[in-house]
């Protein structure tokens, strides 16, 4: 077995990391996590930090949970994979079924791939070819917003707006219209949510009337900019948009990739605004971050707009090596089981209170900024308490808060100048208290330095 320092030495001569500076990679003194248990994490040195980030917003029982553990290996106990490319299976069948019965009314018709930004690609690819095999071929643009993120595919990231992350690739974007960020929306009316949702529905409508004809589809997240930094969206917005994309004949796609699976409060967002939206992309906690595993669910007519004879080619030509992969659709109905039988959401509610409550304490202090929520999502802003402004990008102070808080034992990572809390769906109320306690103390320590 290898030792950490020859671990570390391979580390950086052959890994190359998502989303890193692999010229600083290991100036913060990273971990290598070995394993897990409950909400928690492991190091090699056997160093304990409470996953306060979730696996990347994915885990939702905590590790190693003895359920999801024999789901798996008895289904490894049949076959880890079989193609669904001419054939099926019975976990890819039954999860198709109970997502269908699970999800906001009609979406019936699943499409199963491996991640979020794939689901967004399927959805995307779905809402063109719909209108194609309509024989709609004007309809060529797509609607999304300013901070925008739904993953980082080619299709996926023309949606997108975040410049640092993707300007650089705009050369292979598709066209995109895009509408204001409803968070910077209602800073920019005094926090006036109302009026805010207002203004948005009406530049809405404005592009909808003007150019409606051409537009395939409007994306929108599920309540709230995850990426770029959880921004929420004033209430109503979402039903509202809703309504003006059926009455201008726009298919509405909705990305709950973060959102879902409990995140909100409800299982999926849409369920507290009333909304049933022609295209669902699912991914992160659907397998309670076991496998990599993601849906996209459809309406019936947009499923019906591919049903042709055979020689027509109107069928959806898109697939991968692993689509339905039987052990993560295995993994994905166990933690469904779970849902129902701890009452989660009842608990998550809970916690997400809790969280409000317990996140006001960093308004009055110099060194963050008014902290926002969704959920059981939150950021609070790092500021230099000299300037009351963020720390210059290059500085990396975010970064140094984690590293204190790591150390503290609990783990989290930074967005941009926030610190971002999305702990897993099974965090305990100590645990809440204690992930609040561990960022205060670790933002004043980096403040001081």
């Amino acid at each position: 077995m290898s030792n950490e320092a020859e671990l570390w030495e391979w580390d950086r001569a052959h890994f190359w990391h998502p989303f890193t500076q692999m010229a600083c990679w290991g100036d913060d003194d990273p971990w290598i996590i070995e394993r897990g248990e409950g909400n928690y994490v492991f190091d090699l040195r056997g160093r304990k930090a409470l996953d306060a980030i979730a696996s990347l917003w994915c885990n939702v029982h905590g590790h190693r949970h003895p359920r999801l553990d024999a789901a798996l290996c008895q289904q490894l106990g049949r076959i880890a994979h079989s193609t669904v490319l001419g054939a099926s299976h019975p976990p890819a069948i039954r999860l198709a079924k109970a997502l269908s019965e699970l999800a906001p009314p009609g979406l019936g018709r699943v499409f199963f791939s491996e991640d979020g930004a794939e689901a967004v690609e399927v959805a995307v690819k779905i809402a063109a070819q719909y209108w194609q095999n309509l024989g709609r071929p004007e309809k060529r643009l797509f609607l999304s917003l300013d901070d925008a993120y739904h993953g980082d595919t080619v299709g996926a990231s023309s949606l997108g707006g975040f410049p640092l992350f993707h300007g650089v690739y705009g050369h292979l974007h598709f066209p995109v219209r895009r509408l204001p960020s409803p968070w910077l929306l209602q800073v920019a009316q005094g926090r006036d949510g109302a009026r805010a949702r207002e203004l948005w529905l009406q530049a809405l409508e404005q592009i909808l009337a003007a150019q409606g004809q051409e537009i395939i589809a409007l994306i929108l997240e599920g309540g709230v900019q995850g990426a770029a930094g959880i921004l929420p969206y004033p209430p109503g917005l979402l039903a509202g948009a809703t309504e003006l994309c059926r009455a201008y004949h726009v298919l509405l796609i909705v990305d709950e990739v973060a959102t879902g699976f409990g995140r909100s409060g409800t299982l999926f967002y849409c369920e507290q605004e009333g909304v049933s939206p022609d295209l669902l992309a699912l991914g992160k906690g659907i397998s309670a971050g076991y496998l990599p595993l993601a849906a996209t669910l459809a309406q019936e007519h947009i499923y019906q707009a591919f049903l042709a004879p055979f020689g027509e080619a109107k069928q959806f030509y898109y697939g991968h090596t692993y689509t339905a992969n039987p052990l993560a659709c295995a993994v994905a109905l166990e933690s469904l089981a779970l849902f129902r039988e701890n009452d989660l959401l009842a608990q998550v509610r809970a916690r997400i209170e809790q969280l409000r409550v317990g996140l006001a304490r960093f308004a009055a202090l110099p060194y963050a900024d008014a902290p926002r929520q969704f959920g059981l999502m939150a950021a609070v802003p790092l500021r230099n308490p000299k300037t009351g402004q963020a720390y210059a990008y290059g500085e990396r102070r975010e970064y140094a808060v984690c590293r204190r808080a790591r150390e503290a034992g609990v783990y989290l990572r930074p967005l941009g100048d926030s610190l971002v809390i999305v702990p897993p769906l099974a965090v305990t109320a100590n645990e809440i208290d204690l992930i609040l306690q561990v960022l205060q103390q670790s933002m004043a320590e980096e403040s001081a330095a």
